[in-house]
């Protein structure tokens, strides 16, 4: 496994969990955390810690989000009308990149962050290359023609580790997706369960 791969799989060993479903997770063959300390047994972990732990998750999650650009986002959840903690979910899922992954264009979220910065994707006809780019129910997000036949496209379409959820739609031989709605934490394919009602926790601590 290449450094860059290994520094990918990093936070499934922290967190002790396959975070993605993904067969090549180095958790699928050692669950104990990273490190020559990572076997020892653990000690019982304070409310802040499942917090923290929460957070990391979540965030790990979606890739390369930065510590700020996650604040930002809750901060928004936060100051929104309804549920905090529903309302983080779908800013998250509603993210270009988040929706070029679930929509199987591309095989990882690292992946998907690339592949929008690089302009393989359009929005409503538009090339958009920001990752963090808000998509908005009935948007429609399309792989570039010339895009198509590149091999990491090729190989998330074929791959079966994962199903599109339902609030996307796809079409076009599935190189194009709409956005049907804002999904809720349990419409979420999450591999893991993720605990966003600890996310506030922590923060609003």
């Amino acid at each position: 496994m290449s450094k860059r791969h290994s520094a990918k799989y990093k936070i499934d060993r922290a967190m002790g969990e396959n975070l993605w479903g993904r067969a090549k997770s180095p958790v699928n063959k050692r669950s104990y955390g990273p490190g020559q300390h990572g076997q020892r047994r653990k000690s019982k972990v304070s409310d802040f810690g499942l917090q923290l732990k929460a957070k990391q998750k979540l965030k790990g999650y979606y890739g390369n989000i930065t510590e700020k650009q996650f604040a930002k986002t809750y901060d928004e959840a936060a100051r929104r009308k309804g549920n905090t903690s529903e309302n983080l979910i779908g800013l998250l899922e509603s993210r270009l990149d988040a929706i070029v992954y679930r929509a199987k264009f591309v095989p990882t979220v690292w992946a998907a962050r690339q592949f929008v910065s690089h302009g393989h994707v359009l929005v409503n006809g538009k090339k958009v290359d920001i990752s963090s780019y808000r998509v908005k129910p009935e948007d429609v997000v399309t792989v570039k023609e010339k895009s198509r036949n590149m091999a990491l496209v090729i190989e998330a379409q074929q791959s079966s580790e994962r199903d599109v959820p339902d609030y996307l739609e796809l079409s076009d031989r599935s190189f194009s997706v709409r956005y049907v709605r804002v999904p809720e934490l349990t419409d979420v394919p999450y591999p893991v369960k993720m605990e966003p009602n600890l996310v506030v926790e922590y923060y609003a601590s």
